[in-house]
């Protein structure tokens, strides 16, 4: 009796704990996007700085985002340059993955190495190889040059997340696909694939956050102003006298929308990728 007791003595304290944890994330996550949603609503946020509450709502910011910077001109952008990326890394790497997670051959763990080794390169490292690779191609100033960029970075990250998926899964099921006269391909596409589709999928998401929020590469490569992504917009509410802050927090609010958005909609497959895999073997 006094163990049962204990027992649920402790389980009580680890759930209180859980939770102020639970509301200290929050908190973190939460304050920054208040803040600037109540600063996108000031006539002048400089003037009542913090969580001080606007005098009177303002939306002239969101107006002039819409209306004067055609907005939706530049979310196309980022769409169109994020979403190609997107699918592309993902074939790719969801590919080269399933064959460096199930297959012996020699050189693997160095790939796997050299594969890692590229989180720690940071991208101001590649500005001349990359910048000069653009040129040579002839594809500077194109959306060409970031879907490129893009599907060519981030390769660890996806490659980690989708390959732990893999391993996950039993081996069986590629035994009795063989047996049916499946080859590598057909294994991959129709029974891994399928079963791995919420690593895939939390791969792809986490890839076209990041390149929907990437601003170095895409200030560097696109100059026309009609080709610019939301990120590189962000740069035009600042010149060398004034910054407007109403417009470039009412620009911000309307730019991280989408994320927050992506992330509802496919949450359910980052709790399944990250609780390590739907199969065990």
């Amino acid at each position: 009796m006094k163990k049962r007791k204990t027992v649920q003595r402790e389980s009580a304290v680890t759930r209180v704990v859980s939770y102020v944890f639970i509301g200290l994330s929050l908190i973190i996550a939460l304050v920054p996007l208040i803040w600037l949603f109540i600063s996108s609503l000031k006539e002048d946020p400089l003037a009542r700085p913090g969580f001080q509450l606007p005098e009177s709502i303002c939306i002239d910011g969101y107006i002039s985002t819409f209306r004067d910077l055609h907005v939706m001109r530049y979310f196309g952008n980022s769409m169109l340059i994020a979403g190609v990326s997107v699918i592309i890394s993902v074939l790719m790497i969801s590919m080269s993955a399933y064959v460096v997670a199930r297959l012996d051959f020699k050189g693997k763990k160095l790939i796997n190495a050299m594969l890692y080794s590229t989180m720690f390169i940071p991208a101001t490292a590649l500005t001349y190889p990359v910048y000069n690779l653009i040129n040579r191609l002839g594809i500077y100033n194109t959306r060409g040059a970031l879907i490129l960029i893009y599907a060519c970075s981030g390769i660890a990250i996806s490659f980690f997340v989708i390959k732990n998926y893999y391993d996950n899964i039993p081996r069986d099921l590629e035994d009795a696909a063989r047996i049916d006269g499946c080859g590598y391909v057909q294994t991959w596409w129709h029974v891994i694939a399928p079963i791995a589709k919420p690593g895939i999928m939390t791969a792809g998401v986490l890839a076209f956050l990041t390149n929907w929020n990437e601003y170095y590469w895409a200030s560097l490569v696109i100059i026309d102003r009609t080709k610019l992504t939301v990120p590189a917009l962000l740069s035009t509410f600042t010149t060398s006298f004034r910054t407007n802050y109403n417009g470039l927090f009412s620009a911000m609010v309307v730019i991280i929308l989408p994320p927050i958005l992506l992330y509802c909609i496919f949450s359910k497959y980052f709790i399944e990728a990250l609780s390590g895999g739907a199969v065990k073997g």
